[in-house]
């Protein structure tokens, strides 16, 4: 498939995972008006929802329906996006803007981000059961991937990683040290939503172990560029300031590694992503694509 019509292909997948989002954060009279704000706030906001997309297509890799699977693409934006909303708190990194509007606690208060994090969070564990449903996906898959979830978002992966992130401020780190920070606190979720797709799409031991790979090093060129963007990248187009990982002075590829450096590690690292794709044929073609759209980006 060519470049426009993969393009496509993602974009339609976006549209129904904002539906698909829409759908599950929609007003009720049981969830408190200012936490739901809150909540689709940060949703709403203009994420990129590439983790969502990732996970609908490596479950179509393998041959599953992603139709069926948008409660737990919706659960892993969800996941994500409480990431982020913390992430953005004074305690931590103390930012003003996220993807070009005030972040969640500029608008709504320090208590409300907190609550609307937390609830993304423990809301996206009940989105997952719902893939169960329909009949089709054993609750033992269910309970695999909720598990994948949970190893990922919790202190083995990501909370793990942003604790040694923090600690490691001010510091001057190893390259063991920072490879621990990104697998985990970036890293683990990549992986978590392609396995996951690659599980409840019915996918094969082999087939599941090529996408682990494939995820593991696509995580690590997320990450690279990520940096990078950070010293060269354009304010306007990132909807954050540059230059804050500088600014407190944190664990990053180019202070340990170099520019030059991180991005030919970036660009090996989008080379393995797709080579672990080879036992796919013209069904993998999205991953790829996105694999390649990783050293392109400009946010």
């Amino acid at each position: 498939m060519n470049k426009d019509t993969l393009r496509r292909e993602i974009n339609d997948k976006v549209r129904l995972i904002d539906q698909s989002l829409d759908h599950y954060l929609s007003k009720s009279t049981a969830v408190p008006e200012t936490l739901n704000q809150a909540m689709r706030y940060s949703i709403f906001a203009g994420g990129k929802r590439i983790r969502p997309v990732l996970l609908l297509a490596s479950a179509e890799a393998v041959g599953g329906d992603p139709a069926m699977l948008l409660p737990a693409a919706s659960a892993f934006e969800m996941v994500h996006t409480y990431s982020l909303i913390h992430d953005d708190l004074p305690a931590m990194d103390n930012d003003d803007f996220r993807r070009g509007l005030p972040t969640n606690h500029r608008v709504f208060g320090e208590a409300m981000a907190i609550l609307a994090g937390d609830g993304l969070l423990t809301h996206a564990f009940c989105l997952i059961t719902e893939c169960a449903d329909s009949g089709n996906i054993s609750p033992e898959t269910v309970i695999q991937v909720i598990k994948e979830l949970s190893l990922a978002a919790g202190p083995f992966g990501m909370i793990g990683g942003q604790v040694v992130d923090i600690n490691s401020e001010n510091q001057v780190i190893n390259k063991q040290v920072l490879d621990y920070i990104h697998s985990h606190k970036t890293g683990a979720l990549f992986r978590a939503c392609v396995r996951a797709g690659a599980l409840l799409g019915g996918g094969s031991a082999d087939q599941l172990g090529a996408l682990t790979r494939y995820a593991e090093n696509l995580g690590l060129a997320f990450q690279i560029t990520d940096d990078v963007l950070d010293v060269e990248g354009d304010s306007g187009k990132l909807g954050k300031s540059v230059g804050s990982d500088e600014r407190l002075m944190k664990a990053t590829y180019p202070s340990v590694y170099g520019l030059e450096e991180s991005k030919r590690l970036a660009g090996n690292a989008v080379g393995r992503a797709r080579e672990a794709l080879d036992i796919f044929g013209s069904e993998a073609d999205l991953l790829r694509y996105i694999a390649d759209y990783l050293l392109e980006r400009e946010n």
